[in-house]
């Protein structure tokens, strides 16, 4: 069965200095013959990320019964463990900033980078996102560090040579070479499915995640994060998470902030496919049809409807849902950005403006506490911020699980559902579930939407 193995690298040693002078290849036939003067000029901004979390085990009190064990698994005490992590980052500013994948460094609490040259330092997130699987540290105490330049990755093209600089296995610093096999890469299993990425066959296994992916000028073209198989080993299929959007969060990072911002899209969309083409008039299968808009949307506000199908965003095409949101998140939030779309075959153009996602009605945690059935069932409101957060529909509205909790999780209620009904109560907001909780009961019913459908649970305890 085909996987996604997320790939967590421990990258580079020290390398030794060539005596000879420096210098990148002047010319195709140089590099036909050896991308060494690439690999040193980039490998010294490449770095070894040692992580340290603690993660709390449930210790069941039949570990040693094969049966009962799995039976009664979240019954029992937690007890913290530490979970250590290998991994890799790309420096990125001479004064420290480092660049890694969340899951390498999230959740971290205490983060220790050694450089090629072996120096080490201490390190702290200054800002991270699991839903890009992306990380921005600083080192304390750096200066005058080496480091990448970044690439504008909407000028790569498929074709181009590329190096992927990693520690495969843990068996040392590994450099591998290929092309970009593909572009827009999306739909894929990782972050949450709304992933946006670039193909490579440069050899990328388990060791190489938070590594470089360098273009033959020794800048930064993507971060290598995940790849593509059935072993767990390299088949060719390697993914990096575009430079441009690298560059956003360094941006976000140097402004302060610990949360990455996105604009605020407020929509729903599919691809173009052949069937829809040919309903819309359309030669070719191209852009995106927008089914759904928040009202106080940016689209909305710039004069698209449902049913427009929007071919062009700041000067790019778009052709998937994920494609879009990745153009967005790669603008940043402030000023607006130019669109093209169609309208019963007839083009059109607009300006969006790129605002964040408002935080109304007010998130309004709640976690459940006690000795309700649904003790530790967290939940928030869902406003536009949310929506776009989950991945849920722009108009979404309720209360989101964040967190269903051991007993809620075993009857089969899952992160990501929205709430409707609890016994005879209609859910609406926090508050609601709360009341609920404490209402108590021996017969529970929880009704719920999931993946657009709605389902139902009925239990007793």
């Amino acid at each position: 069965m085909t996987r996604f193995a997320a790939i967590l690298c421990l990258c580079l040693a020290a390398l030794p200095l060539a005596a000879e002078e420096r210098r990148l290849p002047a010319s195709r036939a140089e590099i036909s013959l050896s991308f060494a003067p690439v690999v040193r000029e980039t490998a010294p901004a490449v770095v070894n990320i040692y992580a340290r979390r603690v993660v709390a085990d449930r210790v069941s009190p039949f570990s040693n019964d094969p049966f009962f064990s799995d039976l009664f698994r979240n019954f029992g005490r937690a007890q913290p463990r530490v979970q250590n992590s290998l991994g890799s980052g790309v420096i990125v500013s001479r004064d420290g900033l480092v660049v890694s994948n969340y899951h390498v460094v999230g959740q971290a609490t205490d983060i220790r980078v050694v450089l090629a040259d072996r120096r080490e330092f201490d390190a702290e997130v200054l800002l991270s996102d699991e839903e890009s699987d992306l990380a921005i540290l600083r080192l304390r105490g750096a200066e005058d560090l080496p480091a990448l330049d970044l690439r504008n990755s909407d000028t790569v093209e498929v074709g181009d040579l590329v190096l992927a600089i990693g520690n495969p296995f843990g068996i040392g610093q590994t450099v591998s070479s290929g092309i970009v096999s593909g572009l827009a890469r999306s739909g894929l299993s990782i972050g949450g499915g709304r992933g946006y990425f670039i193909q490579t066959d440069a050899a990328i296994n388990p060791g190489n995640s938070g590594g470089a992916l360098v273009d033959m000028q020794g800048r930064l073209v993507g971060i290598n994060t995940a790849i593509l198989s059935r072993s767990g080993g390299s088949n060719g299929i390697g993914f990096a998470i575009p430079a441009n959007l690298v560059s956003r969060f360094v941006d976000q990072a140097r402004e302060g902030r610990a949360r990455f911002q996105r604009p605020w899209a407020g929509i729903s969309g599919q691809a173009v496919d052949a069937g829809l083409a040919e309903g819309f008039g359309l030669d070719v299968p191209q852009g995106v049809v927008l089914t759904g808009l928040h009202p106080e949307s940016p689209f909305a506000k710039a004069g698209l409807r449902r049913g427009d199908v929007v071919i062009e965003l700041g000067g790019a095409p778009v052709n998937t849902p994920q494609e879009m949101l990745f153009r967005l998140s790669a603008e940043g939030v402030g000023g607006e950005i130019g669109l093209r779309y169609l309208r019963d075959g007839r083009g059109f153009e607009a300006r969006l403006a790129l605002i964040a996602p408002p935080e109304t009605p007010p998130r309004d945690p709640v976690t459940i506490a006690g000795r309700s059935v649904l003790a530790g069932l967290s939940v928030v409101n869902l406003n536009p911020a949310v929506a776009q957060e989950a991945g849920l529909p722009a108009d979404a509205a309720g209360v989101l699980v964040t967190d269903p909790g051991d007993v809620a999780r075993r009857v089969g209620l899952r992160a990501g559902d929205v709430l409707v009904q609890i016994n005879d109560r209609e859910i609406r907001t926090t508050r609601d579930v709360a009341a609920a909780a404490r209402a108590g009961g021996r017969g529970w019913y929880v009704e719920y939407l999931r993946d657009g459908r709605r389902g139902a649970l009925r239990f007793r305890v």
